[in-house]
């Protein structure tokens, strides 16, 4: 191997996790015969056909992922909730890999491999990486993929949520992604989830609350993550209806920790010094008992000037009966 093939081939090692295919190998200069030898002495191992570790030990999880991805061939990029990993949607590892080659490829080209789902795409596009990245559908294409293989309406916002909320991209980017598919799971109803992220509904409980809470029972819209001064910085308000001196937070924790509770109870008490009650609600509050919920705000509301008329969200409705006062 000469000096420049040999350079090369150790920055290919460097930036695959030391995981090569065979055609890499023969491309640096080894011969089968010397790629078997080094598999029958064990300093290389085999991790899928054709795609070997150049090192004992077990292979890190990228190593895992270069494997996958090599073993799928040329224009394969890893995809859906792997796809997600890579880009930081998500802090959990995918439990398979997930990875997708152009439609074009035949079904059984590739050997079934136990933790790896190949899937064959229409108009698959790569996101460009250098070429020690590994390569991996764009962060809209990831969204849109995961939101068309969602169990729920509310699993597929969550998805839009965190790819904004992460500020990863902008419900601008994933609504021109999605006018460039020509097929698309629930078009209409993700063309409206967007609206909602960009008018700063930011997780499906504060989706529930917009559409189950405050829309269906005809209360004044809130100002979304609506910024306050606090102390030398700034925080963030998930509704606050303004004129009305009254801010509705959401906690979607099922559990809240101490320092949890005691943060919370400073942001209540500073919105108070500033003018604003806070009422605080979570997920069952907006989903199972949205009526109640909605009936206890305009309650307030009213209180505060509001003059508005609260409507029924459907025949079994209780928000406009008059809420129960408290026992005790």
């Amino acid at each position: 191997m000469d000096d420049k093939r040999s350079f090369a081939w150790l920055s290919q090692l460097q930036f695959q996790a030391g995981v090569v295919s065979r055609q890499q190998a023969l491309d640096a200069g080894f011969t089968m015969k010397a790629i078997q030898w080094r598999l029958r002495s064990e300093t290389w191992q085999r991790l899928y056909p054709a795609v070997y570790a150049t090192f004992t030990g077990t292979p890190s999880r990228e190593g895992r992922l270069w494997a996958a991805v090599l073993h799928a061939g040329p224009g394969a990029v890893l995809s859906l909730e792997t796809a997600a990993e890579i880009h930081r949607l998500t802090d959990k590892q995918s439990a398979r890999i997930h990875v997708s080659v152009p439609a074009e490829r035949r079904p059984g080209q590739h050997k079934k491999i136990r933790g790896v789902v190949i899937h064959r795409s229409r108009g698959l596009v790569a996101e460009w990486q250098p070429p020690w990245h590994l390569p991996r559908t764009t962060v809209e294409d990831t969204v849109l993929d995961l939101i068309a293989a969602a169990r729920t309406f509310d699993d597929a916002y969550g998805w839009i949520s965190a790819a904004v909320g992460r500020r990863l991209t902008t419900p601008e980017l994933l609504g021109k992604t999605l006018a460039a598919r020509t097929r698309m799971r629930w078009r209409g109803w993700v063309t409206a989830a967007l609206q909602d992220a960009a008018d700063g509904v930011h997780s499906p409980l504060e989706r529930q609350y917009v559409h189950g809470v405050e829309r269906a029972h005809g209360l004044p819209p809130a100002r979304r993550q609506a910024r306050r001064r606090h102390g030398s910085g700034h925080r963030y308000l998930d509704n606050l209806y303004e004129q009305y001196g009254l801010c509705v937070e959401l906690d979607g924790n099922a559990a809240h920790p101490a320092e949890g509770r005691w943060r919370d109870t400073r942001r209540d008490n500073a919105n108070l010094v500033q003018g604003a009650r806070t009422l605080r609600y979570g997920w069952p509050d907006v989903t199972g008992h949205r009526c109640r919920t909605a009936a206890e705000i305009a309650a307030v509301l009213r209180r505060q000037g509001w003059t508005g008329t609260l409507r029924r969200c459907g025949p079994s409705c209780t928000a406009t009966q008059e809420p129960q006062k408290p026992q005790g």
